[in-house]
């Protein structure tokens, strides 16, 4: 007996990992876990014997399908895929773990999130055969978005690819190209085959290739000691405890920090202090507790505070606002209603809230800013301004996971809509601002001339077109438009500048910079080289643009059959040292706000007509570099067909 006691005590000591699985559709997710759990002897007997049966069923042979280990749901084994989270539980002499199988069908994205939302590791399996997909980066976001700090990227079915080397580290290379527009802190690689059983619990002698550790002994040896935040106390409170007048205990889980003994604490929203009488779990008194654990507080004074209040340390407060900043994964079946107020869930705190305003969607594929402020539907991803009914004690996600998400829930069907993340606010100087066109509710109408386009471009020898060349301050755009113009008009051609100096010198010269007056600014640009364009011109314009967003509303307003833009390439530091007119210096002391590449984003075009590198590439050869891409498009020169 005492044997085992000293077992169940020593595993009860063992450090719990909670590690998640995502990816495509038919990568082999469930077939993994239950590659791991079989191979290292975690499947019961009968579950066995049962698994066995259903695969003679399936198959009429002898081989297991590891898959209908963790696929329980009938429905699941009648179409052979993961629908709901499935959670396993199993040990190894060195670490518990606790599995969340997640589903990859695009329909059951929202389950994924939700099985990566409490996980330490995200164990992201990759199709050999396939390479990365579409969900596998949506997954990869949301894993980042989730902030789970570390990543194991499993290339899977390397027995359908000869164990092919070649293959395993070109998708290693495309994802960690994607990754770096990812806020992931770890990520680890292992090529593998979960049907075959290469690499999952023991090292494979048919890859002798990779010299790295099997899945298994890296999920027993990934550090995971620093994932907690252990130093900012917040101890939501869930219940009070009142058995008779002389006892008053607040219990919950301690979501983060630690609380002692003796500690002055501070109430919210109460702002009222005391200390630390007592600390109880289950078992008794304790001296500290720290998160996750569950425990009852008494304090030496009798403070009125009751569940979705919180204690925490006088000198370590967190934001207690009503209105947030927060990136949402859509999770309901209606889209997103702005305006319309949801049931919020955060902590041990249920309120109402109203989402005021849909700052912008995400892109999956190249992660940026799209220009579709329409609600959010199932599986979208999108920042948002909130308004909540009362204060909330929130924290940024990446500073604190557990005060930092929330869930919003349908007030009629009592529905989970969305999984929500807090966002430090960016300055409104940096919220993107749609281009306004016309007085609201004016229509748009285009007036034809007597002069067909056909006729301009056969005059003209051109295709009209806006080059529109985008790039950091410095970084030549303004020369480059310059020499670009005189060798089209030196080649026949016929074309018109427009750039931020002599636009703000003149059409725009009443506008200020701020976000409304940019916006303005580009808007008149694009409405300009609209009009240039349908009188058969070329327009080239140089303008920072900083933002896919607003780059793709110039692209809508000119017509994206003749918007081609150009990305002038190049590190700020090279830009600095270029800068005449001290903007850099200025805004690094502070002086000039939103100044892109220093204190405001720039976000490089993902899929530019052309990119150059201004740091290596002259004016005139960055020139000639546009001419021959207008010549390659059949822009310039304009051959009518005769035929």
């Amino acid at each position: 007996m005492s044997t085992i006691q000293e077992f169940l005590a020593q595993n009860e000591k063992k450090e719990l990992l909670r590690f998640s699985t995502c990816g495509s559709i038919d990568d082999g997710k469930s077939t993994l876990i239950g590659r791991l759990l079989h191979d290292s002897k975690n499947v019961y007997e009968d579950q066995l014997a049962s698994v066995k049966n259903s695969s003679r069923e399936k198959t009429s042979d002898e081989k297991i399908d590891f898959a209908l280990i963790t696929d329980g749901l009938k429905a699941e084994r009648e179409q052979m895929i993961t629908i709901d989270v499935a959670y396993r539980y199993f040990s190894t002499p060195k670490r518990k773990f606790i599995i969340a199988d997640t589903p990859g069908h695009v329909q059951y994205t929202r389950n994924m999130a939700t099985g990566a939302s409490t996980a330490n590791l995200a164990i992201l399996l990759i199709d050999a055969r396939n390479g990365i997909s579409d969900q596998t980066r949506r997954h990869a976001f949301i894993v980042s978005l989730l902030g789970v700090p570390h990543i194991v990227v499993a290339v899977n079915k390397m027995d359908a690819v000869d164990y092919s080397e070649k293959v395993y580290n070109e998708i290693k290379e495309g994802f960690e190209a994607f990754s770096h527009k990812l806020k992931i802190v770890d990520i680890r690689f292992v090529p593998i085959s979960a049907l075959k059983g290469d690499n999952v619990v023991s090292r494979s002698a048919r890859m002798p290739w990779y010299d790295g550790e099997s899945l298994l002994e890296l999920l027993e040896t990934i550090y995971i000691g620093s994932d907690r935040n252990l130093v900012d106390l917040r101890f939501p409170v869930q219940y009070v405890i009142r058995p008779d007048m002389s006892y008053r205990g607040y219990a919950g889980t301690v979501t983060s920090g630690v609380i002692r003994k003796g500690d002055e604490v501070l109430a919210l929203p109460s702002m009222k202090s005391s200390r630390v009488k007592s600390i109880t779990t289950f078992d008794g008194e304790i001296e500290e507790a720290c998160a996750p654990m569950s425990v009852a507080v008494t304090l030496e004074d009798e403070l009125d505070i009751s569940r979705g209040e919180m204690l925490v340390h006088p000198h370590n407060v967190p934001q207690v606002s009503k209105h947030l900043d927060a990136m949402l994964v859509w999770m309901g079946d209606e889209p997103l209603d702005p305006g319309k107020s949801y049931f919020i869930k955060h902590t041990t705190q249920v309120g109402r809230v109203r989402v005021d305003q849909i700052r912008y969607k995400v892109d999956i594929n190249t992660l940026s800013r799209t220009s579709d402020m329409s609600g959010l539907v199932l599986n979208e991803i999108g920042r948002v301004a909130l308004t909540s009914f009362r204060p909330l004690f929130c924290d940024s996600y990446t500073k604190n996971r557990g005060t930092g998400c929330f869930v919003l829930i349908d007030t009629i069907s009592n529905a989970t809509v969305a999984a929500g993340m807090i966002l430090d606010r960016e300055p409104e100087s940096q919220m993107p601002v749609r281009m306004t066109r016309g007085k609201p509710g004016a229509e748009m109408h285009h007036r034809e001339g007597r002069i067909a386009l056909p006729a301009r471009m056969e005059r003209y020898g051109q295709k009209p077109a806006t080059i529109w060349i985008t790039g950091l301050v410095a970084s030549g755009k303004t020369d480059v438009a310059y020499a670009l113009e005189r060798k089209l008009f030196d080649l026949g051609g016929t074309a018109v500048v427009l750039d931020g100096e002599n636009v703000r010198m003149g059409l725009s010269s009443e506008l200020d910079f701020s976000p409304e007056g940019r916006a303005e600014h580009l808007r008149r640009v694009s409405e300009m080289a609209r009009m240039l364009n349908d009188a058969g011109l070329l327009v080239i314009c140089a303008f920072v643009s900083p933002t896919a967003f607003i780059r793709e509303q110039a692209s809508e307003i000119i017509g994206k059959d003749r918007y081609q833009e150009i990305h002038l390439d190049a590190p700020v530091e090279w830009c600095e040292t270029r800068d005449q007119s001290g903007l850099y210096r200025r805004a690094r002391a502070g002086d000039v706000d939103n100044l892109a590449g220093i204190n405001a984003p720039y976000e490089k075009p993902q899929h530019p007509a052309l990119r150059i590198e201004a740091d290596k590439t002259g004016a005139e050869p960055a020139a000639d570099l546009i001419v021959a891409h207008l010549r390659k498009t059949c822009i310039f020169p304009y051959v009518p067909d005769r035929t």
